[in-house]
């Protein structure tokens, strides 16, 4: 079964950064390109970025200052690295396999999202 599971959220400080992982597992990874998104109850569903197989990346122009998506094949993994975290930053970051449209139709599979709260 394919399967996306996100971490590394959690609490920081308006300045600060993350990073956050995706790993896949059950499919192959390196095959399909990979989509980050973030929701919020206010704002539903946002598009951050997505990364071709070849490590290509699209960003949301509203965010693309501030983050880098890049990808490890031989991990299955994802990452996105967040920074300078602003307060409406806050929100539940996922991952979702296939591109922009497919993720954000949820179409393919989503992980289970991992928090992250901006916060002085």
């Amino acid at each position: 079964e394919a399967q996306l599971m996100e971490s590394g959220g959690g609490m920081v400080q308006p300045g600060g950064s993350l990073r956050l992982s995706c790993v896949g597992s059950g499919f192959t990874f390196s095959g399909y390109l990979m989509t980050w998104l973030r929701l919020t109850p206010e704002k539903g569903p946002e598009w951050v970025s997505t990364i071709w197989p070849t490590a290509a990346v699209t960003y949301a122009d509203s965010l693309k200052d501030r983050v880098t998506v890049s990808r490890d094949n031989d991990k299955s993994t994802m990452y996105l690295q967040i920074d300078n975290l602003r307060p409406e930053d806050t929100a539940r970051y996922y991952c979702a396999r296939g591109p922009q449209s497919v993720a954000l139709g949820r179409r393919d599979i989503w992980g289970q999202g991992t928090q992250v709260t901006v916060s002085s």
